[in-house]
């Protein structure tokens, strides 16, 4: 069969690298990819994500068997219902499902219909309604963007001068623009990314990740889409998974369907374990990114399989096989991101990196132009594998020492705090 991943970053490059180990797969094409996929032996097709009308034409002339979105921004510009409309097979929910993910006052309307804990929250649509919101609230509190922000949309704000600054930058932008964002109360405790796969009806749960949001070492800094993640997660508390898999995940597809909607693909609630149990802070519509990269080294299940099942509506007949032990992803990013940052720089030492045992680097944001260079935030996501987790971080970060680029900035504590509760450990 031949495959289409939509999407150019380490998500893309880490699902071509499962989907390759298929004996059923033909060619598989990534639009528009990156260096690491082309490396793979992938045909890249330089078709931006967001085109939606080019990718269903490209699909349908290259007899495309199935198409698989990775990004959330086609999911909200309706490429599933494009893609169906022209009976081309395709995973990811629908337009109106991906509202899960695209729209946050949407996602938080479910959650309370569902009564899905979550933190509590008022919609705004203009500034002066949401500083008359930020005055109410006990700080710190949280500023989010409604719409799609790439994980970066999310402001913790420990005083007003923090929560009025982070007003101004989602209210003042240039045009006539109708905005809405969230305000939050601030929750604190450790997060966790729960992934549970559907065709509609039917559900599997993947297990638990951590991903690393903050920027910096010690979960300091400015939120990122992620500059790391373990999987599994040795400190979650007992009965949390039974918890989310009936409190979260069913009572999301029911109040979905509530609305007339079917939601079929990837579901992702980010979880935090507060003092009070575990509170969803947001819904996600298709595979985390650095979270898929971790799954991807940890299943034993062939992708195509699961994929197609999830579309053709048998997932009830499958199950997801798990490799045992520990995986870890550590993002090498370019100095200033989130911020600004510079492009461009030569990449040198994957091959070394990769020599190390149960080492892949899977590529973000890179292009081979002659030379391996960068060309985005989040560069590249070096994975390991270990029967422990101190096995994987050991192995992840002598791998990190062998890669150089100029500015290449990165945690040293990806994985860290969960060491302690690592019962494996050697």
């Amino acid at each position: 069969m031949d495959v289409l991943i939509v999407g150019g970053g380490g998500r893309e490059h880490a699902l071509a690298w499962k989907l390759k180990q298929s004996p059923r797969i033909g060619k598989l094409y990534v639009a528009p990819g990156n260096g690491g996929t082309e490396a793979l032996g992938c045909k890249n097709v330089a078709i931006s994500v967001t085109d939606i009308n080019a990718l269903a034409k490209f699909a349908s002339e290259n007899n495309i068997g199935l198409t698989v979105v990775g990004p959330e921004e086609p999911l909200a510009l309706g490429i599933v219902d494009l893609f169906k409309a022209r009976d081309l097979r395709i995973f990811g929910p629908t337009k109106a499902a991906a509202q899960i993910e695209s729209s946050k006052a949407f996602g938080k309307q479910l959650m309370k219909e569902a009564n899905i804990p979550t933190a509590e929250h008022e919609v705004c649509s203009d500034f002066n309604q949401a500083i008359s919101v930020v005055r109410r609230y006990t700080l710190p509190v949280v500023v989010k963007a409604d719409g799609f922000a790439g994980g970066k949309g999310v402001y913790i704000c420990k005083n007003f001068e923090e929560a009025e600054a982070a007003l101004h930058t989602l209210f003042d932008v240039p045009g006539d623009v109708e905005h809405t964002v969230l305000i939050e109360q601030f929750l604190d405790g450790s997060e966790l990314s729960i992934h549970a796969i559907t065709d509609g009806t039917s559900f599997l749960m993947f297990p638990p990740s951590q991903d690393h949001k903050r920027a910096l070492d010690g979960d300091l800094g400015k939120n990122t889409g992620g500059m790391g993640a373990i999987c599994p997660v040795p400190w979650m508390p007992q009965g949390t998974p039974s918890f989310v898999e009936h409190r979260v995940i069913r009572a999301a597809f029911d109040a979905i369907r509530n609305y007339g909607i079917y939601f079929t693909g990837m579901l992702y609630p980010g979880i935090l374990m507060t003092l009070n149990g575990p509170k969803v802070l947001e819904f996600n519509a298709r595979f985390g990114d650095p979270e898929c990269q971790v799954y991807m080294r940890l299943m034993k299940t062939d992708l195509l399989d699961l994929l197609e099942a999830c579309v053709d509506g048998s997932i009830a007949d499958r199950r997801i096989d798990w490799k045992y032990g520990y995986a870890i992803s550590v993002v090498l990013a370019s100095l200033g991101y989130p911020d600004a940052y510079k492009t461009g720089f030569k990449i040198e030492g994957i091959r070394e990196a990769e020599i190390i045992t149960e080492v892949v680097v899977f590529h973000g944001s890179t292009i081979n132009d002659g030379e391996l260079k960068t060309t985005g935030g989040r560069v590249l996501s070096v994975t390991a594998v270990g029967p422990t987790l101190k096995d994987a971080i050991d192995r992840a970060y002598e791998a990190v020492g062998k890669i150089t680029f100029e500015g290449m900035q990165y945690r040293r504590d990806i994985g860290g705090t969960a060491l302690k509760y690592d019962t494996t450990r050697s």
